[in-house]
């Protein structure tokens, strides 16, 4: 069965792609009850034994220690470094990180002009590793916001080495865009350069609005909502909502992980 490498820039695209991997184990958890490592989980995770290598996924083959295909860039430590310290962070290997701790002071120029360059060879060797490990590379999934600097310009940066690289594997961009009223002064600006580059070094780019997606929160919030119980928008694994628990920020990202999960087969 075709893989697919989630690529996660930013401090947005990382925020959005950790709540992604929860979601995809508790959705297969719901339906594989034997805990299997079969074709359908090996679409974004491996099965590693003891020795490091790679188990080919069966219905009888029982998972042992599995590692997200993933590669993990920011130019800031902070929500890296909480993934690593999460539940969720033994999922990834150090050679699955790229960072830094200077940031890119929410300028596209900087994270595509002096960070792409830079980190160029590093972010290429994590993503050639992780192809390594697939049998059919189906896909790259990239999750940024075209907002800030590292999302925006090392972002587009890698969608245009994965062109380079990986012609014909295809590239999927999941770009959150800035509100209209972003306090952030150069996002007008970050998002125009960028789209102008996904225009041409990606298959697809499905922009997420901000705004859109704070609307559906206070719809759900304010008991608006119609859709059925078990929506991917609003529920839980389990069907039950959480749009309370959180803090608004908190949902959005489940939003547009659940999205994005349901867009994979």
């Amino acid at each position: 069965m075709p893989q697919n490498i989630v690529i996660q820039v930013g401090q947005c695209g990382n925020q959005i792609g950790s709540r992604f991997w929860d979601l995809v184990l508790q959705e297969h958890a719901k339906y594989n009850t034997k805990a299997n490592y079969n074709d359908s989980i090996s679409t974004f995770f491996r099965n590693v034994d003891s020795k490091g290598s790679t188990i080919t996924p069966s219905e009888n083959q029982r998972l042992v220690n599995l590692k997200a295909r993933s590669v993990l860039v920011d130019m800031e430590e902070g929500v890296i470094g909480q993934i690593r310290n999460s539940r969720n962070g033994g999922f990834f290997d150090d050679d699955q990180f790229v960072i830094s701790n200077s940031g890119s002071g929410n300028n596209w120029s900087v994270g595509y002009s002096i960070y792409g360059p830079e980190y160029h060879e590093q972010i290429l060797d994590a993503v050639r590793k992780q192809a390594e490990d697939c049998d059919v590379l189906d896909s790259f999934f990239i999750i940024n916001s075209i907002g800030g600097g590292t999302g925006s310009g090392l972002g587009t940066y890698v969608v245009e080495l994965l062109k380079e690289e990986f012609e014909d594997v295809y590239r999927f961009v999941s770009s959150i865009s800035p509100s209209g009223d972003d306090h952030v002064v150069t996002s007008p600006y970050n998002s125009i350069l960028s789209l102008s580059s996904l225009i041409d070094s990606a298959d697809c780019v499905m922009p997420i609005e901000n705004d859109a997606l704070l609307y559906i929160h206070d719809r759900i919030q304010k008991g608006n909502d119609t859709r059925k119980k078990g929506s991917a928008l609003s529920d839980n694994a389990d069907g039950k909502r959480s749009i309370l628990k959180h803090k608004p920020f908190d949902e959005m990202n489940s939003i547009v992980a659940n999205l994005l999960l349901n867009m994979t087969r």
